[in-house]
């Protein structure tokens, strides 16, 4: 079956108030708008044209569904998410844990009897949450952390006063030293090297660190006493351009800015926060599946695989993604079990076996497991989300 699914939008504090209206179409309500979510999580997840959720039809009959394999592959659960993402406001500085990690984590919350939908709760479930982010305008985004040279010579230019310490860490390559130490102080202890820091920033004229400055800038009115401004320092801060991609595999530290991206992830809603947030911060938690290796280079872009059809290679067990481009032509698009198809720009028609739906800019549909190759026929532009 290839059906239209009716999804669930988020009204995260961080969602923007337009961004998602202006692309589906609709006028704004006066919330923010964060994410639309697309799959199987139990959460939020998708309304089928029968009144059915996903989660609950999967549930019922996952080989139907994902077909044999995958649905034997993943023990019956739909592997990936997908999203919209809306960020008028940044989001939380955050890790997500491996594979291991959560279902260590998951057993020793649901040991202590949190219940899974409490605000204090580290693991929603049992699974990892690697994801990937492919901006649809340009996007502003901290992902994992800057090599420890450029980080000490981004302190260098700016000479913010109190820095000595942090600096003579990063020079002695003690990088988990220097990002518990922020994480972990108290808001008091924060607050005068945050304005310290607004200060140089203020100060500075160069301009080898202009997007760290803008960024830095605003970090430090909005979060006067949040850790999460000093972690800032240490990661990368990246401006993609349309349909440039960051992935996040597990452990790696980031926080979104602001933009509006396509986003997928294994089936998961474990986040590891901390700051840049009220939400629930458990930092030794978060250090705990924290990678402290450098990323030197975190920008992916896509890797064309057939006319005007191009994959981002991640390597991900969960999903895999193709953007396909029409211009009042087809394409069929080979994956593995259940795919989700989400317009981002124009109309484009999914075809199944028996079936066809129409999809306008913002909406999706969902392609069962045994449904085969996926059809495509339109203007306009797509994602593909497939299991790999």
């Amino acid at each position: 079956m290839v059906v239209r699914l009716q999804n669930t939008i988020r009204d995260y504090a961080w969602g923007s108030l337009t961004a998602l209206p202006e692309l589906i179409g609709v006028e704004p309500d006066g919330k923010p708008q964060a994410e639309l979510w697309m799959g199987a999580h139990e959460s939020a997840p998708s309304v089928l044209p029968s009144g059915d959720s996903l989660y609950d039809v999967v549930s019922a009959g996952p080989s139907d569904v994902l077909g044999a394999e995958t649905a034997e592959r993943f023990e019956g659960r739909f592997p990936f998410l997908a999203k919209l993402l809306a960020a008028g406001q940044p989001l939380s500085i955050q890790a997500h844990p491996s594979r291991e990690q959560a279902i260590d984590g998951y057993a020793r919350d649901e040991a202590a009897g949190i219940p899974r939908d409490a605000a204090d709760r580290n693991y929603k479930d049992a699974w990892p949450k690697p994801e990937i982010l492919i901006a649809l305008e340009p996007f502003n985004a901290l992902v994992g952390f800057r090599p420890l040279h450029s980080t000490v010579a981004l302190l260098d230019a700016l000479a913010p006063e109190g820095f000595d310490e942090l600096t003579d860490l990063l020079r002695n390559g003690k990088l988990q030293d220097a990002f518990t130490q922020f994480m972990s102080a108290d808001r008091d202890s924060i607050r005068p090297l945050v304005a310290a820091l607004g200060e140089a920033v203020a100060r500075y004229t160069g301009k080898a660190f202009g997007l760290e400055r803008e960024s830095l800038a605003k970090l430090c009115a909005d979060f006067p006493d949040d850790p999460g401004v000093l972690a800032a320092l240490l990661l990368n801060r990246v401006r993609l351009e349309r349909f440039e991609a960051v992935y996040l595999p597990a452990g790696n530290v980031h926080a979104y800015l602001q933009g509006l991206g396509f986003e997928v992830m294994a089936n998961s809603d474990n986040v590891l926060r901390g700051g840049l947030t009220s939400k629930h911060i458990d930092v030794p938690e978060l250090v705990s599946v924290v990678d402290f290796e450098p990323l030197a280079d975190p920008v992916l872009t896509a890797t064309t695989v057939a006319d005007r059809v191009a994959t981002y290679e991640t390597g991900c067990e969960y999903f895999a993604i193709h953007r396909v481009e029409l211009d009042g032509d087809e394409r069929t698009v080979d994956g593995v079990g259940p795919r989700i198809i989400c317009c981002v720009a124009g109309t484009i028609d999914a075809l199944g076996k028996e079936s066809a739906v129409t999809l306008s800019t913002g909406q999706s549909a969902f392609a069962a497991g045994p449904e085969g190759p996926c059809i495509l026929r339109g203007s306009g532009t797509a994602f593909v989300v497939s299991a790999r």
